[in-house]
């Protein structure tokens, strides 16, 4: 972090982010339900912008924006317009955005507002706000070598909400954990799925000091968001470190090669050339209105977060794991229904499996393990009958092929050792393949650590390890009353 801190790094993210429980655009009927159709079939006079064909804004959208600023702690206008955002834009069909800004007679839906990313960081939101998303442009190769750019309008005008941040985030790991906690928020609120594709989308705006304010465009992932910043950090750092200028531009960030390229020189704001979307009405929304909208909010990650440590007596470190995504801790209460044991339930989530998901690149909900899979493994931990250790290899296993545990211990030969004659057996052949550790056993107490390490290998780690301890101590006394 010092190393950053030095380079003067300032990042800022605006985020865009669909919201998924709505049953139609942003401002015409046409089904938001566009993945997986034909291209340009989730189209109406509305969407793709046919003249005389009037906008109508979805109240649903205003309602799930509204919460959604609410639960981030943003003071909410109370009288808001759309504006017409004019730029060259392939991707809407009108070839200018419905969107808000805090000119042309109007403000955003809100301002302010933080989320917390420890007890002593906090990133600062500056405005949110409600628009519609472009289409989808697709390339044959690269987007520097394509000769054909494909364009599909089915996206046109879902329903977006935009959080743009204050530059406070000082690094690409501070980033990706922002959108973690956003993502939870949004999906505790219900009004957005993260974890679908495209469902939520970043650009991040980074500079380091002596250089100019660089977007990066097109990243669709957490761990991408921490890629591509890492690699603009590196590619800026070395222009500067050359004493060449780092210019003000838009990039786009290729995810198959991990780099930004240059797309354009950075726009300003008087570029898009907003001013006030004729054919809405302003958003007047009453203290009522507020209100009303407030009490039907459900609970949050930290509010669930608090419950696991005061009640359920989980690590607040464990909490905030499982608590990172709705789905997970979704998943951990249907654990602890059937294992009443939390504590071992959310250290093995939050370890374990946590960890599995992340090198799998999975969100809980579609790995093949169930809350019915961790809980039988735990039982077989607290029976015996696999060791912790062994139950790590059947986690690993139930994660690649969904089997339940009971079929992977059975089918693999994972049932511990707990039998004193099969396992003196093991004892013996390690003493006789170890005569140097023998000795040294005989004559150190530490050395028997490793006669035993090697019977717990010999047995892929099958073996009671209280009872190896047990028979290997045993072996050596007796060999020490052979030689006195």
């Amino acid at each position: 972090m010092g190393d950053l801190e030095a380079l003067g790094l300032r990042i800022g993210l605006e985020i865009h982010c669909q919201l998924t429980n709505l049953r139609t655009k942003l401002f015409c009927s046409c089904s938001s339900d566009y993945r997986g159709k034909e291209p340009n079939t989730v189209l109406c006079p509305v969407c793709s912008g046919e003249p005389g064909a009037l906008p109508v804004l979805s109240e649903a959208a205003v309602e799930d924006a509204v919460m959604v600023a609410l639960a981030l702690g943003s003071r909410l206008s109370r009288r808001t317009i759309f504006s017409r955002k004019n730029y060259f834009y392939p991707d809407m069909p009108k070839n200018f955005q419905i969107s808000q800004y805090d000119g042309a007679g109007g403000m955003p839906l809100a301002l302010g507002g933080q989320i917390s990313l420890t007890e002593d960081k906090s990133v600062r939101i500056r405005r949110i706000q409600l628009e519609e998303d472009p289409g989808k442009l697709s390339y044959e190769g690269t987007i520097e070598t394509s000769p054909v750019t494909l364009v599909d309008y089915n996206r046109a005008g879902i329903a977006l909400i935009e959080v743009v941040t204050e530059p406070d985030i000082d690094s690409p790991r501070e980033a990706r954990l922002f959108l973690q906690k956003l993502r939870s928020i949004l999906e505790h609120l219900g009004v957005s799925d993260g974890s679908l594709s495209g469902a939520m989308r970043c650009d991040a705006n980074i500079s380091l000091k002596g250089g100019k304010r660089v977007e990066i465009k097109n990243i669709s992932s957490f761990k991408d968001v921490e890629r591509a910043l890492s690699f603009e950090i590196t590619r800026q750092r070395s222009l500067l470190g050359r004493g060449l200028a780092v210019k003000q531009e838009t990039r786009h960030w290729d995810d198959a090669r991990r780099i930004t390229v240059s797309l354009r020189v950075k726009e300003e704001e008087m570029d898009y050339r907003y001013f006030p979307e004729p054919d809405l009405l302003p958003i007047v929304l009453s203290d009522e209105y507020i209100e009303k909208i407030r009490s039907r909010m459900p609970p949050l990650p930290e509010e669930r977060k608090r419950r696991y440590v005061q009640e359920l007596g989980l690590s607040p470190e464990v909490a905030e794991a499982l608590t990172g995504s709705k789905n997970l801790a979704d998943f951990f209460e249907a654990c602890v229904r059937l294992y009443p044991d939390a504590s071992k339930v959310g250290n093995w989530l939050a370890g374990d499996l946590l960890a599995w998901l992340n090198r799998m690149e999975l969100e809980i909900q579609e790995s093949k393990v169930t809350p019915r899979h961790v809980v039988e493994m735990l039982q077989l931990i607290g029976k015996g009958t696999i060791s912790g250790k062994i139950a790590k290899r059947v986690l690993e296993l139930m994660m690649k092929t969904g089997e339940m545990p009971s079929v992977i211990v059975e089918k693999e030969g994972l049932v511990r050792i707990q039998a004193a004659g099969e396992l003196e057996e093991v004892v013996e052949r390690v003493f006789k393949e170890n005569p140097d550790a023998v000795r040294d056993a005989i004559a150190e107490e530490k050395a028997v650590h490793f006669l035993v390490g090697q019977v717990m290998r010999a047995t892929r780690g099958r073996a009671d390890p209280q009872l190896a301890n047990q028979l290997v101590r045993q072996r050596l006394r007796g060999l020490r009353k052979a030689e006195g």
